[in-house]
């Protein structure tokens, strides 16, 4: 690696908002809020929205589609195609 070039990685603490949960990591995000963690250190703080704590794909929450449903609801706001021509 080119020495100079890359960003300085720096431990940083991500709060998911939804979740309420926070972890530790390493970063190159920049953040003016600040955080006591666990072991007494005070890290830079980054508030996200969602995370794998809460995203329904890693949670197994995922509510399943009724593509049937969603159809005959478009039919009946929208009314059937017209007819093919021959």
């Amino acid at each position: 690696m080119k020495p100079r070039i890359h960003p300085e990685s720096r431990p940083v603490v991500f709060r998911d908002r939804a979740a309420d949960i926070a972890f530790l990591t390493r970063s190159t995000a920049h953040s003016s809020k600040t955080i006591e963690w666990e072991d007494g250190g005070t890290y830079p703080l980054i508030d996200v929205e969602i995370s794998s704590a809460s995203h329904p794909f890693y949670t197994g929450t995922s509510r399943v589609l009724d593509t049937a449903g969603r159809v005959e609801r478009f039919e009946r706001r929208y009314g059937r195609t017209a007819a093919p021509r021959h």
